[in-house]
């Protein structure tokens, strides 16, 4: 590579997204004092950029404009530039977004907006083209027109954003009204699913149109309303919905069907193509949903995709330290020799070249049959690609083939005349030979920002999938990443999570000069994360951390006139806002799957203002519990868990002995969302029983291990056979 041209001050900054930009002929500044006072000092307005670096339209921009020397003259000229990592800032992302969405209708990233000296935005969107075209207005020309305005108008631009900002203050604010009280589940539940119901995509599942998310939101919620409706029409459709869109998700062309793993979303009804970045949140959740599946339903097919993505982020999202990385990009050089990159190059495969990988004949298959024609046929593959032109606007895909499962394994082994046994022996030999090939491209680019939160995530899908298909390494894997938060994402001395930490040189684990205090989501996917590996592992470390944690996230985020938890903490002074998110979408919003935490938090320490705590959240959002639970569908399912009351589920055995080993098993194997599992070993000094001093009143019965139920520490008579249990479990 030449040697840069520019050099700005982001090159000694840890974000993957900020070091993209180090070499722009902008005069970037991170979010920070020395640009606020470089504003101040200078009367000028900042223009504020946020993305992330696996944002196609972010490397759009920066490619068009920010790469720019004429443009790049016009910022450093009249505005102090501020990029942002959106990963890393959520929280100034948030406040600025509203903003976005308020004033446009509509949001995004890139997010550019300009703001006064003192922070107030007064003019913002997404992507900008460099100049001006039949629709949009160009870059070059909003940036001179803002200099003249702040030139000519400033005290207008001055007003106009303190009267934003108030109506943001009041159009944002989330709190219980009067004395307001938790929502009624039924209400609640059956309104959320009529929501559902009505979007859902009867052929292709889904719940759009296009185009179509993942959103393990809305399948968490369908599995939890089957489990309290099993036996009516409605359960039943619940269960379906479910399973169906996990299915075609699975077959579609947002699963990798070479690499493993699933892609952030598809840009058709079908689950054909897809935006080709892989985010770790994504893997975390859907990892958790098909290990639920597969408890649920007990096909293989579920658990085998469950596999699938753990291997993908075993293998290419791991640090060698034990944390896991954000995310891989879309973009990427189609050859070791090509100038620019296309998105999904990595990925998408042309006619000729599977036929030249897959020559060999099929023994036993009708005459002339190659593999080549066997993995063509059941993955959708055709001579001038299987892209639909509408789906593939700048026509890079053009000519290519996004692997889709077309047809049922009977059906293909059918058409080639093949034993339905054998097909699947032979689409793994194509997968391996096509991985081999594919790992001669040049790799997109990694993300190697880690986060609390997102390691939360996917610690939850590590423990849960070991739990629920009974693979110890699985649970080994999500301890490994707990203890790299405990290392290199806590202070001890404070007691605090950290957001984001860094690879570095040589594989080291770096921090930035100044660490970035975790906010309220990463507190709350740490602990949900600690509590599932408590399940799976029963090691009392990992629950005693969480409830520190829980302590600390009620210190610092909790409103205790309005109620439930503000996303960041008070003493940031260049944060306007201090907001409660209101809606589930990617990830579930924290408030909702904080409600569930405070419940298990308060079945493990006995401390029940925790479970006063749930309700005053639930009674917060209230209002948009009953008009749209669609928008809060994890919260909708907490309400339910809410006024159930949680069972704990007690087991009292030596944790070596088979007996208890096939109670837990029993546990583990069956999906009930209204229970926690703990383990009484006999051991009075531990922590649990320190906790829990009732845990001392139980006994084994007859020698054996000895299962309760209990509800509010009150327990049921004890069981001693798994078929009892699984019985007491499924109601």
């Amino acid at each position: 590579p030449s040697v840069p041209r520019y050099t700005n001050r982001l090159i000694n900054e840890k974000s993957p997204y900020l070091l993209q930009h180090a070499h722009n002929p902008v005069d970037w500044y991170p979010w920070g004092q020395e640009a606020f006072d470089k504003a101040k000092r200078e009367n000028k307005v900042i223009f504020l950029s946020v993305g992330y670096s696996t944002c196609h339209w972010c490397h759009v921009m920066e490619e068009e404009s920010f790469k720019s020397k004429e443009i790049g003259e016009i910022m450093n000229k009249h505005f102090v530039c501020i990029k942002v990592d959106r990963e890393e800032r959520p929280d100034v992302d948030r406040v600025y977004m509203t903003f976005v969405q308020v004033t446009s209708g509509g949001g995004g990233w890139p997010m550019s907006v300009w703001l006064t000296p003192d922070l107030k935005p007064f003019a913002g969107g997404t992507y900008f083209p460099p100049e001006d075209g039949f629709h949009r207005v160009g870059f070059r020309t909003v940036l001179l027109r803002i200099a003249e305005q702040w030139k000519e108008n400033k005290d207008a631009l001055l007003q106009s954003s303190q009267r934003i900002l108030e109506a943001l203050r009041l159009t944002s604010e989330i709190h219980v009204q009067g004395q307001e009280s938790p929502p009624p589940s039924k209400e609640v539940m059956d309104t959320c699913f009529q929501q559902l119901s009505k979007s859902y995509d009867e052929e292709y599942g889904g719940f759009s149109q296009s185009p179509k998310f993942p959103t393990p939101v809305n399948l968490n919620f369908l599995f939890t309303y089957w489990a309290l409706h099993r036996t009516t029409p409605e359960g039943a459709r619940a269960l379906q919905m479910a399973l169906h869109t996990l299915k075609m998700m699975a077959h579609g062309g947002i699963h990798d069907h070479i690499g493993q793993g699933f892609h952030r979303y598809s840009t058709d009804q079908h689950w054909h193509v897809p935006h080709f970045e892989k985010m770790l949140y994504d893997q975390g959740q859907l990892a958790v949903m098909y290990s639920r599946a597969f408890q649920i339903s007990g096909d293989e097919f579920f658990a085998s995709v469950a596999r699938d993505i753990l291997l993908y982020v075993s293998r290419d999202l791991s640090d060698q330290a034990g944390g896991f990385y954000s995310a891989e990009d879309a973009d990427s050089y189609p050859t070791t020799t090509s100038r620019e990159k296309r998105e999904g190059a990595f990925c998408v495969w042309t006619a000729e070249e599977l036929q030249a990988l897959l020559p060999d004949p099929v023994e036993g298959a009708t005459a002339g049959t190659t593999l080549g024609h066997v993995f063509m046929q059941h993955y959708g593959v055709k001579q001038t690609g299987n892209v639909d032109p509408m789906k593939d606007p700048h026509q890079e895909l053009k000519g290519k083939n996004v692997l889709i499962a077309r047809c049922s394994p009977e059906l293909t082994a059918a058409q080639f005349g093949l034993e339905p046994g054998r097909l699947d022996a032979l689409l793994q030999e194509c997968q391996h030979r096509l991985s081999t090939a594919r790992a001669q491209r040049p790799r997109p680019h990694l993300d190697t920002k880690m986060l609390a939160a997102w390691n939360g995530l996917m610690i939850s899908g590590f423990a849960q999938a070991g739990a629920a298909l009974a693979e110890q390494g699985y649970v080994h894997r999500a301890a490994q990443a707990a203890a790299f938060l405990r290392t290199h994402l806590f202070d001890p001395a404070s007691g605090r999570l950290l957001r984001s930490c860094y690879r570095g040189k040589d594989n080291s684990v770096e921090q930035s000069a100044v660490p970035i205090q975790g906010f309220l989501e990463d507190y709350v996917f740490v602990i949900q994360a600690l509590f599932d590996l408590y399940e799976a592992s029963l090691e009392q470390g990992w629950l005693e951390w969480a409830l520190q944690l829980q302590h600390m996230q009620d210190k610092l985020f909790w409103d205790p006139k309005g109620f439930a938890y503000f996303s960041s903490e008070a003493d940031d002074p260049s944060l306007l806002l201090r907001l409660k998110n209101d809606q589930d979408g990617a990830e579930p919003t924290a408030n909702s799957v904080t409600v569930t935490n405070l419940l298990r938090a308060a079945c493990y320490s006995g401390h029940m203002n925790w479970v006063e705590k749930a309700g005053q959240i639930l009674a917060a959002f209230s209002e948009r519990l009953q008009k749209i639970p669609i928008s809060l569908p994890e919260m909708a399912r907490a309400t339910a868990i809410f006024h159930q009351t949680l069972k704990q589920v007690v087991i009292c055995g030596d944790p070596q002995g088979e007996d208890t080993k096939e109670m837990l098993h029993c546990v583990r194997s069956v999906f009930s969302p209204n229970k926690v599992l703990m383990l009484a070993d006999g051991d009075s000094t531990g922590f649990l029983y320190r906790q829990l001093p009732f845990l001392a009143s139980l006994e084994r019965k007859d020698g054996k291990a000895t299962a309760y139920l209990c509800s509010n520490f009150t327990c049921s008579l004890p069981v001693t056979s798994a078929q009892e249990l699984r019985e007491m479990l499924s109601p």
